[in-house]
């Protein structure tokens, strides 16, 4: 099999010839670590953590990675604060009444040109699954607005985020149909909606609010669509399997049970994770190994499991504790799964 098969294989929930590794994104300071690359300042433009074609299939090729991604997000209008590596971290939301909403601009999802990249990368993708991240639009709302501001706006001002949220939904179902007519294999959203505990909302409002205007979305997704948010979502699962979701993705580490979440959802739902980014960050080859060896272990036989990190390959983690887990999936990986 390819790297396409193997995903695809794995999307359906059956066994391809290994477990595929796939990421949803790699930090710009630790590809240039693994690559010898340059290190440049992220700092004008924390947003883009992007690569060319050229660039992308490097670092896939440096981590035996079964993926690319090309990403492509509406902006985010929130305070833009760099961390170390340059990590992107929001501050204070920038649409905080009604007379805000004109600061709400987005490209034109009707431009040719918007698509030129995507089809290029499309066309010249080779045998690798080719991704498109983006986000769908809860979490911009909740950032642009900010977090106090929002959870405010729900119970006194509910119009308010309907308008945020149906700016954001409307520009990503165009955008979402025009990308599903290129050859892209996996359609990504990246919309965290939980806390470890739980989710940043209750499933009332997630089914008032949130689930109506992604059901729109869904039904221009035509690809395998794989969720990703961060945090306890249990109570969300069931109605994101309704909307058609193929894979959950991380399946955060202290908030979610990966393996419960096999037991439960094995039979309808491709799970990807959950490689302990406090591990890649501190720990130890030999422990970055071992952790590889077990999810594959409990995760893989049958089919419906990609190794991936907890969230993404952070500018922080250990050069040689990323590459331990590219190799932990070369080493343990190969079905049948024989692993005690």
């Amino acid at each position: 099999m390819n790297s396409r098969e193997r995903v695809e294989a794995a999307l359906r929930l059956e066994e391809p010839d290994r477990v595929p590794y796939c990421e949803l994104g790699v930090d710009r300071a630790l590809a240039a670590k693994l690559l010898g690359w340059e290190e440049t300042d992220q700092a004008a433009d924390l947003e883009k953590n992007t690569y060319t074609l050229e660039e992308a299939k490097a670092i896939a090729a440096r981590l035996k990675l079964d993926n690319i991604c090309y990403v492509l997000r509406a902006p985010v209008y929130a305070e833009k604060l760099p961390g170390q590596d340059g990590r992107l971290f929001y501050g204070e939301g920038l649409i905080r009444t009604e007379k805000d909403l004109a600061r709400l601009e987005f490209p034109d999802p009707y431009d040719d040109a918007l698509y030129e990249e995507a089809e290029f990368f499309a066309a010249c993708k080779g045998e690798y699954s080719l991704w498109f991240v983006t986000r769908l639009g809860i979490f911009p709302t909740m950032l642009s607005m900010g977090m106090e501001n929002f959870s405010i706006a729900l119970y006194e001002n509910r119009s308010f985020v309907e308008q945020v949220l149906d700016a954001y939904c409307s520009w990503i179902e165009v955008v979402a149909e025009r990308i599903c007519q290129l050859d892209f294999d996996v359609f990504v959203s990246t919309d965290d909606m939980a806390f470890k505990s739980s989710p940043f909302f209750s499933r009332e409002v997630f089914c008032e609010l949130v689930l109506p205007r992604y059901k729109r979305i869904a039904s221009k997704i035509t690809i395998p669509w794989v969720l990703h948010s961060d945090g306890n979502i249990s109570p969300f699962v069931d109605d994101l399997l309704d909307l058609g979701i193929a894979g959950l993705h991380p399946n955060e580490k202290g908030a979610m049970d990966i393996r419960a979440m096999k037991q439960k959802y094995g039979d309808r739902l491709c799970l990807l994770g959950n490689v302990d980014l406090n591990l890649l960050g501190m720990g130890t080859p030999a422990e970055v190994d071992r952790e590889v060896r077990d999810l594959i272990r409990d995760l893989a036989p049958g089919g419906g499991y990609i190794v991936t990190s907890g969230n993404s390959l952070a500018g922080y983690l250990l050069p040689e504790n990323v590459l331990a887990l590219a190799e932990a999936v070369q080493k343990y990986g190969l079905y049948p799964i024989q692993l005690d």
